[in-house]
């Protein structure tokens, strides 16, 4: 019976980042994440404190490493990076972490930028369409293979009644 049990799959993990988690930065030009193995269909959301959206274009993976450009130059404030990721396990992988700039010489301080990291809970307001989304294809993922699993066990045995 343990010849043919197939080996358990693991998560992959977030293992580095630049700009780093609850770091304070000189205005980044990209966001760069890396993980502890190749990752495929990449998306991260960068937001400044008023919830506006910050990143340009889509975010490219290579091997381990996700690479999202950022729209312009931030000005000085607090940022919020959302990241998903799909591990080579099939599953979604998501996570958060925010980064503060300093030093920037862009057009005036993003909204809200005196707000400290620990008070920007969520409310329900401006910036959450992005996390939506990427909530929305967390869900279809999940069901999707939760599904295939299902089909998968139910579609080769008889049913146990």
């Amino acid at each position: 019976m343990a010849l043919t049990a197939s080996p358990a799959s693991a998560h992959t993990s977030l293992t580095g980042a630049n700009p780093a988690a609850n770091a304070t930065v000189a205005p980044p030009s990209q966001i760069v994440l890396t993980y502890a193995d190749p990752v495929q269909l990449p998306q991260v959301v960068l937001t400044d404190a008023g919830g506006g959206r910050r990143e340009a274009g889509k975010a490219r993976a290579v091997d381990d490493k996700v690479t999202e450009a950022v729209k312009g130059t931030l000005p000085n404030g607090v940022y919020t990076v959302g990241w998903r990721v799909v591990s080579p396990d099939g599953h979604p992988i998501s996570g958060t972490y925010r980064f503060t700039v300093t030093g920037s010489t862009g057009a005036g301080a993003a909204p809200g930028a005196s707000a400290p990291a620990a008070k920007t809970a969520g409310n329900g307001s401006g910036g959450s369409s992005g996390w939506l989304w990427i909530g929305l294809a967390a869900a279809v993922v999940a069901i999707a293979g939760g599904g295939f699993a299902w089909y998968r066990r139910t579609s080769g045995a008889p049913p146990n009644e």
